[in-house]
């Protein structure tokens, strides 16, 4: 405990240094150790070489090894492809001969006795041309069979037999079996299993793809022997041939290891691992075949090639000297260049921290010191620029919020006036009059909102529908509305006030210059996790370059909240524009609020009307990241 104390109190006591010092530390110590590392890195270095080396050349051997084994095993494929397609092999296989075998027959014809010895001539070529082909039997799908060299060993039918029955499954491909054991076959010459290969492919019909039968032939494993013996690794290494199951197709008759798990061979590709075995540290290349599927694998300890890996050590001893004199000069003068303008410019930023914001950084050095300097002188700009962007962006959002509620909001005793006015003309029976004087006074109220800015969507919508009542009465049988609210959406909470400059831009400037009756469509629902507000109309709508020009007043907009600069006058239009101020002033706001996502997309066609889209975020609770709402709603016209 006391020699780690000791240990951080050093470590501490290093971290307090002047960055000079700790230069000059650590470009002494960097002079000093490239000696002794190189020597061990060189070390190292070979010795990935020369591993790299006997890795490459195994496999190379490995690779012509396949091949060879490849070559013996895509003969046998051809071999399967001629019997198939002889004419006499196919009458056996459809069964337009009488059944027979070549050790077994049971009928007098001549002919088909003829054929059958005609078959095994045909059979019997492929072993002579072929040495590696230790014997070849075709099997019809009734149990018949011909061969050169196989006969049955008992009566039982070949078509039960795993390999007839896997050729099958394999529908028409070519099989590699591996050795076969307890197989109703056998040879003349009585080969064992571990003696030869077998494969099988069926041979089906052209038209049904019904299996007519099946060719066996055996391998003889002598040929595999032969090609891998040739192949010596080191002094004692040697070569093994695994099949898909991990089985030995071939192994020496001394092995150093009886099995191979695959599990750590990767049947992709080629590869190389290590494991000890009996006390030996052994050393495993392999290379899958991709045609037969099988592994052959270089076995050999390591100890065969580590001897090459002895040679190259020290050889830089003198240059210890001549690196340490010049680290000296050079470490020096490097801490000195370097921690200089360190300081000067940690000066700097103190000065920042306290306040003073004023404070520059000047210098002409062109490397990372001058461009630290330069950048911090950039980052106070823009802590200056931000600081009154967002000064700015304050006082615009209020003066938009202010600039809404003088539009469409009178003092507290209007609607109390209005109420007394509504209930005055109930009571003497005009019953329009109570119904205008209620819309008013609900369209102030809600306008009102005790002060929120965020209000629930119910009360939005209220607000719109009493505004339209309004102007419904005004404007008598040329306006009509349709207001439909998704039920899901109810209780969702909207910024107050999105709606009426819209609808009201829609009427002056749609339905009021249409010919006609008019209507106004409201309709609020669900995309993708934002509330969507449609104001559609089917009144004047705009031409092309109307469209343009409001559309780019909305654009300047989004991209002034974007990128947190002021709107220029000439962007802002003007309150008696309603197309364009009313339709701004709803954008500046959802863009102050939630950011420049969400907005309005307008589109209109002369003649026919405009639809205007409002996104805005979905608030299913008052208690999101913008500011609280009170849920409770006062009956009346109390405040």
């Amino acid at each position: 405990m006391l020699n780690k104390s000791k240990w951080e109190l050093r470590r501490l006591a290093f971290n307090n240094l002047p960055i000079r010092y700790k230069l000059i530390i650590h470009f002494l110590l960097i002079s000093i150790l490239p000696s002794i590392g190189l020597g061990l890195l060189t070390n190292w270095t070979v010795e990935r070489i020369i591993e790299r080396q006997t890795t490459d050349n195994t496999l190379q051997l490995i690779s012509k090894v396949n091949k060879t084994l490849e070559t013996y095993v895509e003969n046998l494929q051809n071999i399967t492809f001629f019997i198939s397609f002889n004419p006499e092999v196919q009458q056996f296989l459809a069964g337009n001969a009488e059944p027979g075998t070549a050790i077994r027959q049971n009928g007098a014809d001549t002919d088909m006795a003829t054929d059958h010895y005609e078959m095994r001539q045909f059979l019997q070529g492929f072993t002579t041309l072929y040495s590696e082909v230790a014997g070849v039997l075709v099997v019809n799908s009734r149990g018949d069979y011909v061969s050169n060299e196989m006969y049955a060993r008992t009566s039982d039918s070949l078509t039960h037999e795993f390999w007839y029955q896997e050729a099958v499954r394999n529908n028409g491909i070519f099989k590699i079996l591996g050795h076969p054991y307890q197989r109703n076959v056998t040879t003349h010459v009585n080969y064992k299993g571990s003696e030869v290969i077998s494969v099988v492919r069926a041979i089906l019909d052209p038209d049904t793809q019904k299996v007519k039968g099946v060719v066996l032939i055996d391998l003889k494993l002598r040929v595999i022997a032969e090609t891998a013996q040739d192949v010596r690794l080191g002094k004692t290494g040697y070569l093994t041939v695994l099949d898909g199951n991990g089985g030995f197709i071939y192994a020496p008759s001394d092995p150093y290891i009886h099995r191979i798990p695959l599990a750590k061979l990767n049947k992709n590709g080629s590869g190389t691992y290590s494991e000890k075995v009996g006390g030996r540290d052994m050393q495993y290349i392999y290379r899958v075949s991709p045609f037969t599927g099988w592994t052959t694998v270089g076995v050999f300890a390591l100890k065969d090639s580590a001897a090459e890996m002895r040679e190259i050590r020290f050889y830089v001893v003198s240059f210890v000297f001549t690196v340490c004199l010049l680290g000296m000069t050079a470490s020096f003068f490097l801490a000195y260049s370097i921690s200089r303008p360190i300081d000067q410019l940690a000066s700097f930023m103190q000065k920042a921290e306290s306040g003073d914001l004023a404070i520059r950084h000047w210098g002409d050095r062109s490397d990372e010191i001058g461009m630290l300097g330069r950048r911090f002188n950039a980052m106070l700009q823009q802590i200056n620029r931000l600081l009154s962007l967002t000064e700015l962006q304050e006082r615009q959002k209020r003066e938009a919020e202010l600039r809404s509620l003088q539009a469409h909001i009178k003092p507290h005793f209007l609607y109390n006036t209005l109420d007394t006015i509504h209930w005055m003309a109930r009571k003497k029976g005009a019953e329009d009059i109570a119904e205008m004087a209620e819309s008013l006074s609900k369209l102030f109220r809600i306008g009102l909102s005790k002060g929120n800015d965020i209000i629930p969507l119910s009360d939005e919508i209220e607000h719109i529908r009493s505004y339209l009542q309004i102007q419904h009465v005004r404007y008598q049988n040329k306006l009509d509305y349709t207001i439909h609210v998704a039920p899901e959406i109810q209780e969702v909470y909207v910024l107050k006030l999105v709606l009426q400059p819209i609808v009201e831009n829609a009427i002056y400037h749609g339905i009021k210059e249409r010919r006609g009756p008019g209507h106004v469509w409201i309709e609020a629902g669900l995309s993708e996790n934002d509330l969507i507000m449609t104001i559609r109309d089917n009144g004047k709508g705009m031409s092309e370059a109307e469209l343009s020009a409001l559309q780019k007043k909305i654009d300047n907009v989004v991209k002034a909240d974007a990128m947190h600069t002021p709107l220029q006058p000439s962007q802002q239009g003007n309150s008696g524009d309603l197309k364009g101020y009313g339709m701004m002033n709803v954008q500046a706001r959802i863009g102050l609020t939630f950011g420049t996502k969400y907005g309005l997309t307008i589109q209109s066609e002369e003649g026919q009307g405009t639809v205007v889209t409002v996104t805005h975020p979905l608030i299913r609770d008052n208690l999101s990241r913008w500011e609280r709402i009170d849920d409770e709603r006062e009956p009346g016209n109390k405040d």
